[in-house]
């Protein structure tokens, strides 16, 4: 994974190459997503930068990747899994410049379907643009969820800008804004973006008495992390010792000494199977951790942090997460900082557990969803937003140290095969037998015996919440001392868009907008009551809620057990 920026103008008469050094200036300020080398092309029209972060064939696969005519400049950040099948599949010959899986972009383009055809065939994490000089045609795309993320918007002269961190362009663009996940802008189509992944599941009318197949929902995330393990540099998985982080690291622990690139038959470069973990000291999930990287035989690196340490990175986190919402940058903060010992050990990729909580319905809140039909709808609501959240916090937090998350739960084939089931096998909260079933009890049972007993059934925590219990309460009592109430009071004339409803809040949105003024920036980021991680639709589920909201998984009481 690694950062692109973009200029570009279409306009008869126009020339970008004087504006070369300052596009490179712009791409600085990502550069610690691709610090090993920084490539740029610059023509009237268009004017690409590619900072690297190399995984797959580090020493050929430098972009941006020019086709062998010159007429083709790609520029990605991501990684297409599929790479191989893809090319096996061509309709034409394609002369391939480089051993970077990402070059099939252009190969695909180049055999001439419409952009939405040949992008539903991708799995992978992306967000790239394509310049097709002869054409004077210019594609940007982004991934089905948002996993990688993607800015975009105009400058005073009404030139393009578009970059992967808001950073980069949120002082020349009046109007920067995130580009929608799951879209493609094609200039020779038009001015909107149009959506290329689409999938039928998403009304529940579609799924409703679908049953799950066990079987193969093991099988499909077995499939989803082998495929991820692409890799020519040291890898390791993200262990927190919960329920999914477990299921990645015992699924990668099958394949990890095989280097997928050689079909499985060369050995990897990184033969043991490294797992970390964070937290305050004696945190629920540094516990959790351990026994699992024990029953999976990892080399394990548990790693603290004192709140000082986490309260002192808030600023930072901030700056590059790019977010003022109270739970991603509570769960950042600690990833941000376990991202930075990673990166000491030299390892560049890590496996995630991200996704499966939107997928299987494993926020506590859940329990309390009244009918199969509103629980399917607010999964869709989930994955519509995890763009703005959980991938947001798994991709910045990593790529700050340049350390690049993926994320298996949420791969394109296992999306499909866990949301083609009816939601009502994913409810939890309380039987006809009076008996409780735990959240995600058919991802626990279609892994039975792949974990300890006591990890396979650990009930959810959030990330935040799994660090350690004091880690939001001193953050809640740090605010109260740093916000006072008359200030909280007048939030929402002071911040008109978003008004923070919290001390912490306030004081999260303070620190933001010290980098990140001005109206369109305040406007990337989402808003809106939640309790433990909720969609606001959902606080309508119990009256209770409204009163008690608030993003920590312990807010539902009646539900967690150590609230």
């Amino acid at each position: 994974m690694c950062s692109i920026l973009g200029l570009f103008d279409l306009r008869p008469g126009a020339d970008l190459r004087p504006l070369r050094a300052q596009a490179l200036a712009h791409s600085a300020r990502q550069r610690h997503r691709g610090p090993d080398w920084s490539g740029v092309h610059a023509e009237s029209a268009a004017l690409l930068v590619h900072e690297r972060l190399a995984i797959v064939d580090p020493a050929g696969g430098a972009q941006p990747i020019v086709s062998a005519d010159g007429a083709l400049v790609l520029a990605v950040n991501g990684e297409i899994y599929n790479h191989r099948d893809l090319e096996r599949r061509l309709a034409h010959p394609y002369a391939f410049q480089t051993g970077s899986d990402c070059e099939v972009i252009n190969a695909l383009y180049r055999d001439g379907e419409a952009p939405a055809q040949w992008l539903a065939r991708l799995n992978g994490i992306f967000a790239f643009l394509l310049w097709d000089a002869a054409a004077q045609r210019l594609l940007i795309a982004r991934d089905h969820m948002g996993i990688c993320p993607l800015y975009w918007g105009h400058d005073d002269a009404g030139r393009l800008w578009v970059a992967s961190e808001l950073k980069a362009i949120a002082d020349v663009c009046a109007d920067a804004a995130l580009f929608p996940p799951g879209h493609v802008y094609d200039s020779a189509a038009g001015e909107a973006p149009q959506r290329w992944y689409r999938r039928a599941w998403r009304d529940y009318d579609a799924v409703q008495g679908v049953a799950p197949d066990r079987a193969e929902l093991r099988q499909a995330l077995e499939r989803a992390v082998h495929r991820q393990l692409m890799s020519d540099v040291p890898y390791g998985v993200l262990l927190s010792g919960g329920l999914d982080s477990s299921l990645v690291a015992a699924c990668a622990a099958r394949f990890a000494r095989r280097r997928i690139e050689d079909d499985d038959r060369g050995e990897a470069w990184w033969p043991r199977l490294h797992s970390f973990a964070i937290g305050l000291p004696g945190s629920p999930d540094l516990a959790a951790a351990q026994r699992a990287a024990d029953a999976l035989g990892t080399v394990h690196h548990g790693f603290t942090y004192t709140f000082a340490e986490g309260l002192d990175a808030i600023p930072e986190v901030i700056r590059h997460v790019e977010t003022y919402d109270v739970t991603t940058i509570r769960a950042s903060t600690p990833m941000f900082l376990l991202a930075r010992r990673i990166k000491a050990m030299g390892v560049k990729m890590v496996l995630s557990g991200e996704g499966s909580d939107e997928l299987f319905g494993g926020y506590l809140y859940f329990h309390k969803a009244p009918d199969a039909r509103a629980f399917h709808e607010e999964l869709v609501r989930k994955l519509d937003a995890l763009h703005q959240y959980d991938c947001l916090r798994a991709n910045k937090a990593m790529m700050a140290w340049g350390v690049e998350a993926r994320v298996p739960f949420l791969d394109v084939e296992f999306i499909d095969t866990a949301m083609r089931m009816d939601a009502a096998h994913k409810m939890a909260g309380s039987g006809a037998d009076g008996r409780r079933r735990i959240e995600k009890a058919v991802l626990r049972e279609a892994f039975a015996g792949a974990l300890p007993e006591e990890i396979l059934w650990r009930q959810k925590e959030q990330f935040s919440d799994g660090v350690g219990y004091g880690w939001i309460d001193g953050l809640k009592a740090h605010a109260e001392q740093r916000v006072s109430d008359a200030e909280l009071a007048a939030a929402e004339e002071r911040f008109p868009i978003n008004p923070p409803q919290t001390k912490e809040a306030y004081w999260y949105r303070s620190l933001f907008e010290q980098q990140f003024p001005g109206e369109a920036c305040a406007r990337s980021v989402p808003g809106g009551k939640s309790i433990a991680c909720s969609s606001p639709a959902a606080i309508a589920w119990d009256a209770a809620f409204a009163a008690a909201a608030d993003p920590s998984g312990r807010a539902v009481r009646d539900v967690h057990v150590a609230a």
